[in-house]
């Protein structure tokens, strides 16, 4: 089979643990790109940050980000698809996550806003350190009960919400099956301790399909490759859905074939194997 489109998730796939894409896997993707595979980063974090590295790929790169939410293409001001989150689903979201004392924060392509700077906003403004300015996150710490006046300011810009928790696991997974019987959202997890909602029809996999159409690619002709749960729907959607050697079982069981971890270049080898095939 002769591939037409590369997607790859980013953290446990693409990155490393320490967040860095290897040489040997951004020499494959560029090697895959000079072959005529189109490339494409699809990730759960925020456009900005996914931007920055895809920029590091040294390839046209579209960017799916928000798990789908949105989808831009790198190299111009483009955005292909966008679905945001509606006010009375946010209102929703913040209820259920404060009855079971959980933080949440909301998510525009490029900043987020929560009432603490814990849990994910604490996480992007580590992230934020390591990363030239262009693709850093804003990060808006509100005061107490403010949340609100964000749904009405940012209406149309809302793309995400998501809940990191390592205490309150129980609690966590109580509030998930929640929001996911609440109907109208998409609820899925990226890592044990946290999940993300979307508006309802929003996933990896969908945005997948919505990229290939563009592009006149058929579903045959896309390789995804994941490592956890959002990434599921893309593995599925796929022509050939490869996991990662790291991947939550979940993933592995949903994909065609499984590779080497993120900390030994697993992208890299798959694409190899299936693309340039060299096979080593």
């Amino acid at each position: 089979m002769i591939y037409k489109l590369l997607c790859t998730d980013m953290d446990g796939t693409l990155l490393s643990k320490h967040h860095e894409i290897s040489k040997e896997n951004i020499e494959a993707v560029k090697k895959a790109s000079a072959k005529g595979v189109k490339i494409a980063v699809c990730t759960g974090r925020l456009h900005s940050s996914a931007f920055y590295y895809a920029s590091l790929l040294e390839v046209k790169t579209p960017v799916i980000s928000s798990n789908g939410a949105f989808i831009r293409e790198k190299d111009e001001d483009k955005i292909i698809y966008k679905s945001i989150l509606k006010k009375e689903h946010c209102s929703k979201i913040l209820e259920v996550c404060r009855n079971h004392g959980l933080n949440v924060s909301f998510h525009t392509p490029n900043t987020v806003f929560a009432e603490t700077e814990l849990f994910s906003a604490k996480n992007y403004k580590d992230f934020n350190k390591k990363l030239p300015k262009e693709g850093r996150i804003k990060i808006e710490i509100l005061p107490k009960g403010t949340l609100k006046e964000i749904f009405d300011k940012y209406e149309d810009d809302i793309v995400k919400a998501i809940v990191i928790e390592d205490e309150k696991l129980i609690e966590l997974k109580k509030a998930k099956e929640e929001l996911k019987n609440l109907g109208g959202l998409e609820v899925v997890s990226s890592f044990p301790n946290n999940f993300e909602i979307m508006s309802e029809g929003v996933s990896k996999g969908r945005a997948v399909e919505i990229l290939a159409k563009v592009y006149g690619i058929k579903r045959e002709e896309i390789i995804c490759i994941g490592d956890n749960e959002n990434d599921i729907s893309m593995l599925q959607y796929a022509g050939l859905g490869i996991a990662m050697g790291n991947a939550s079982e979940e993933a592995k069981k949903a994909a065609d074939y499984v590779t080497d971890t993120n900390l030994n270049n697993g992208v890299a080898k798959a694409i190899e194997k299936f693309i340039l095939n060299e096979e080593k």
